[in-house]
Parts: structure tokens; sequence; C-alpha cells
């Protein structure tokens, strides 16, 4: 099943993030990676240096873009300026499906540039999903909406955050980037099963996974992008390659961002279970 409509029948493997840090040392080197996923807000511009080492990295890599601020759970509507950029980047990248997360993070046009939990009610969700289809129209490309890690709940929910997502991407027939790191995090700091989550996900919608690390504290974790995957985040993606095969596979590390090599050799280690005949290393994880 690693090849679905939602990720436009591609097999991309293992990636990383295109990081600022690492882009003389991948000009340079030229690395062999499968893929990068970049920021698409970070290329919203007309010219300038962004755009010149994207075009430099377009030459030699696959790009997919993944997006921060299309804000689906916003009440308002989805800024036609905003498409327009997006789909102009999609024309220069090529990217076979693109995604953003299932959130909300703007109000009459004040954005908080945060990525805030949503209230799980089915008149949310339509509204959601309404503006997914919009802009899948509108950017014909496939759309994959991600699960955000979660430190607040609302009362008037009236079903379980995998409920939702379930209802939402159902609605708008859109894909699934499940970041099983954001599932981890948000179950410990809300009190559910992560493996309930993992279990309850149409595992024919998901196009991309995300995997990435996160930090301990007295009272919660917090989902920081800078450490190596823990081995909870590993058991948890284990049993979502076994549910939805091989499958996309991108790691987020967004702060105190170490080598390249060190990036890329905490990625390949999604190998052990995407290819496990192809390792000898041990997939003892559990949680």
């Amino acid at each position: 099943m690693p090849a679905n409509r939602f990720n436009a029948f591609t097999d991309y493997g293992v990636g990383i993030g295109l990081r600022v840090p690492h882009y003389r040392h991948i000009l340079e080197k030229k690395p062999v990676v499968d893929w990068f996923e970049i920021i698409s807000e970070n290329y919203m511009v007309d010219a300038g240096r962004p755009l010149s080492v994207l075009d430099s990295i377009l030459e030699q890599y696959r790009v997919v873009q993944h997006g921060v601020s299309m804000y689906f759970g916003s009440a308002e509507p989805l800024s036609r300026e905003h498409l327009r950029r997006i789909k102009a980047l999609v024309r220069r990248t090529k990217t076979p499906w693109l995604s953003d997360h299932l959130c909300w993070g703007s109000v009459d046009g004040t954005y908080t540039h945060d990525l805030l939990p949503m209230p799980y009610t089915f008149e949310a969700a339509r509204v959601t999903a309404e503006k997914i289809r919009q802009a899948q129209d509108f950017l014909e490309v496939p759309i994959a909406v991600e699960n955000v890690s979660s430190y607040a709940e609302f009362h008037v929910s009236e079903m379980t955050e995998w409920e939702f997502l379930n209802e939402v991407v159902e609605q708008a027939d859109c894909g699934i980037l499940l970041d099983v790191n954001n599932i981890y995090v948000s179950s410990q700091n809300h009190g559910f099963d992560p493996r309930t989550y993992v279990e309850s996900i149409p595992a024919h919608r998901v196009a991309q996974i995300h995997i990435a690390g996160h930090s301990k504290f007295e009272k919660y974790i917090l989902d920081t992008h800078d450490h190596p995957v823990l081995d909870p985040v590993w058991s948890l993606y284990a049993r979502a390659i076994e549910r939805c095969g091989p499958t996309a596979t991108l790691l987020e590390w967004d702060d105190h961002i170490p080598s390249f090599d060190e990036v890329h050799t905490e990625a390949l280690k999604a190998n052990r279970y995407l290819n496990p005949q192809s390792t000898q290393e041990p997939l003892a994880v559990t949680a």
C-alpha cells in the first residue's frame, strides 16, 4: 500500500527536511538522499537565495512540499493569494503531493504562526473538510493533512482526535500525513493509548509518515524536534508500517540541528522497518 492516490502513486523511501545549516554540504558533497521535504512558506518568494538554492536542489533531488500556514481549521476562508503562491511553487518543485496541518492559527487575517488544536466537533470537521477540498481543487495536487501535537483540549469536543481526523479526511477525500511522534506526545499529555490512535486511522489514506524527537518535562512532553527519535515513537512507527505498508517517511529535526550526516543516519534507521530484509539491525522496540 505504499503508493496510493494520496501520494500520487509514488514510492519515495526515507527523506529529511531541507534546512539552511545543511545547504553547503548538500550542494558541495551531493549526498545520496531519497528526497527532501521543504517548508513551502520558506520559498514562496519572487527571487533571492532561497529560490536559487531550491533550484539547485531540484536539479538533483526529489522534493515534497510541507506547509505550516494554510490553517484549514480556521473559521475564515482560505487566502486566495496564499494559494496562488503555493501553486506557483508546486509548478516549480513538481511536488507529487503536498501536506499541511489539521489545525487553526489565524483570525481575521492575523496569523499566530502556531499550530493550534481544534475542537473535535462535527461542525468543525465539515468546515475543515470543505476548505481542504477547495485547496485541493485549486492546487491540482493531492493534499495530506497532518495530525498536530497538542497541550490543551476543548470541552465541546464530540469525538476523539483520531475520530475527528477520520471524519475530516473521509469528507474531504484527502490523504493523511501521519506524525507518529505527535501521536505519542499528545497521548502522554492527554492520557490516551497511542496504539489505539494508530490502529484507528484509515491505512489506505496514509500518504506519508513523520518521525521526530521530543523532550520530556515533569508534567508534560514537548514536540521539540531537537533529539533523535525515542524508542516509544519507533514502536508506533513499526506498527504504522505494519498497517500501512512501506510509506514515504520523513525525519524532522528543526532545533539544535547537528551535522547533515548525523541527521541522515538517524533518518535511515527507518529502513529497519521499511526494508527489514536489507538490514541485520534488531527490530526490538517496544512501548
